[in-house]
């Protein structure tokens, strides 16, 4: 449970600076500011896949609220969701795994995430799918923050900090207990060997939004009770508090469902891929 508020707490800086980036955005948005938004769109996966490495789910966390504010694309946010290790690759250091498997894991990760990501920006492209414009003003409007009625950027970023912050602590925490009383074994008990079986289960299980779902898999993966493909379909589909936020935050149901479809369909199929080179 303190690892659980330690993490937790970490989130804050990225979140305020998310939201602070936001406002900022809201506030001064010209001819071009979004220019170069949309120049810096069309390297995004790029760029998500390398940020989403960083061992730290505040990432994710941040590309969802970017991406509910409408300032990077979904082949974007599937490349930051699909690189996330959350606490994976720690855990693996602490079991004293060599560097070599950590350094396939990663490069694996970020290597199918940009290609992922470009190829979703791609296929919707050639499909004319453009995503309808949204603006901060409708990220207040569905969360009735109110935060318009203060003046400058800080109070309103500070606003939809806490809102947030507040929503991933009950649910994440919810999720924390039932990890705690269930525990490692009843993952055990899911076969998590079998080929097929246990890249669909784990990409399942990888979808959960807390970081004790990855330390599992470490666990289980270090003691030889998860295969590579597995471990790597967990890893894929496994995007922090990303998924969390997404749904918290963008108001398109029908959208969430099928980015939380396509990263556990791409991630098991990626998972099955990518175990075979570990």
């Amino acid at each position: 449970m303190i690892e659980f508020i330690q993490e937790t707490l970490l989130l804050l800086p990225f979140l305020f600076g998310t939201y602070l980036v936001l406002e900022t955005i809201e506030a001064k948005a010209g001819g071009a500011l979004e220019h170069w938004l949309e120049r810096a769109r069309s390297v995004g996966p790029l760029a998500g896949a390398l940020a989403g490495a960083i061992p730290q789910c505040g990432v994710s966390a941040a590309a969802a609220s970017f991406y509910a504010g409408g300032v990077i694309t979904v082949g974007t946010l599937m490349a930051v969701f699909l690189s996330t290790s959350d606490e994976l690759l720690p855990v693996l250091l602490s079991k004293h795994m060599p560097l070599s498997i950590l350094a396939k894991i990663v490069g694996l990760k970020v290597i199918c995430a940009i290609a992922a990501g470009f190829a979703v920006n791609g296929v919707l492209a050639v499909m004319h799918r453009r995503r309808r414009e949204v603006t901060v003003g409708e990220l207040c409007e569905h969360s009735h923050c109110h935060c318009g009625e203060h003046k400058g950027i800080l109070v309103p970023a500070l606003i939809h900090t806490a809102e947030i912050f507040v929503f991933i602590v009950l649910v994440s925490g919810a999720i924390e207990f039932a990890m705690h009383c269930f525990g490692e074994e009843c993952l055990e008990k899911l076969c998590l060997t079998r080929p097929v079986f246990g890249e669909l289960a784990a990409g399942a299980l990888g979808l959960i939004p807390n970081c004790a779902v990855s330390v599992a898999g470490a666990e289980l993966y270090a003691k030889g009770a998860m295969s590579g493909g597995a471990l790597m379909a967990s890893s894929f589909t496994g995007s922090g508090l990303g998924l969390l936020v997404l749904l918290r935050t963008n108001r398109n149901l029908r959208e969430n469902i099928c980015i939380v479809v396509s990263v556990y369909a791409v991630g098991v199929v990626l998972g099955a891929f990518a175990g075979q080179l570990l």
